[in-house]
């Protein structure tokens, strides 16, 4: 299964007539996603058929939160249970690498009824192999990972081991840098059975007249692409080249 993240509802609705089988929803892609607004959520809420998770960051940076960040993120979590999203994508750790269990546990409190995602604040945990024991003992559904590298590709061996400790008690998800060239690569390496990709490109931009180029403002939108999300998902069902 696909899931793509999406900076918008746009890209969530590209994603669905792709084929994917569910979205992420984000703002800020190339900061590696925070919070998207109440309007974009309550849009892709409405316009979507397949599942709707929700990315909860109200900043991008490390993953050590203050007690006002929590707060809000606990504010967010209940805001999408109220709009009917599936799912929330949330993750939080201690200074010393480790997964932030009080701060966690409020999530999954306030996310009751909802599918729980942990992100990739995983590849920053000290020990993959005890987070991810971790985050099976504390009822998390699914965790996103490169592996703690780069790309999932150069963690694909790494991603491998965290499938066979998990044994079907979490979903190991990799994420980063997945590509229709590679992806059923790495479902044949890793063994994992849900897969997370962008699949974005860049538009040109739609305004004729563009002299805020010097000023780093000229540039089109980043947005998902069905084509792309239509040969990963043809790539995992094997129809790819």
């Amino acid at each position: 299964m696909l899931e793509v993240a999406a900076n918008s509802a746009a890209s969530a609705f590209a994603a669905e007539e792709g084929g994917a089988g569910r979205v992420e929803l984000c703002a800020s892609l190339d900061e590696g996603g925070v919070t998207p607004s109440h309007g974009t959520v309550v849009l892709a809420r409405e316009g979507l058929t397949i599942p709707l998770f929700v990315l909860i960051r109200p900043r991008a940076g490390d993953f050590v939160y203050d007690d006002h960040e929590i707060e809000a993120m606990l504010d967010d979590i209940a805001h999408c249970r109220a709009l009917g999203c599936d799912g929330v994508v949330v993750g939080a750790l201690t200074p010393d690498g480790r997964v932030d269990r009080d701060a966690c546990g409020r999530f999954l409190d306030e996310a009751q009824g909802m599918g729980l995602t942990f992100h990739r604040a995983f590849d920053l945990v000290d020990d993959q192999a005890e987070a991810l024991e971790t985050l099976i003992g504390m009822g998390f559904d699914r965790v996103l990972t490169s592996g703690g590298m780069p790309g999932a590709v150069a963690g694909a061996g790494r991603i491998a081991r965290l499938v066979t400790q998990a044994a079907a008690r979490i979903s190991v998800m990799p994420g980063a840098g997945i590509a229709p060239e590679n992806i059923a690569a790495l479902r044949d390496v890793t063994g994992a059975r849900e897969f997370h990709a962008s699949a974005k490109r860049r538009l040109p931009s739609a305004m004729r007249r563009t002299p805020a180029d010097a000023l780093g403002m000229g540039a089109g939108e980043t947005r998902t692409d069905v084509d792309t999300v239509r040969a990963l998902v043809a790539a995992l069902n094997g129809e790819g080249p």
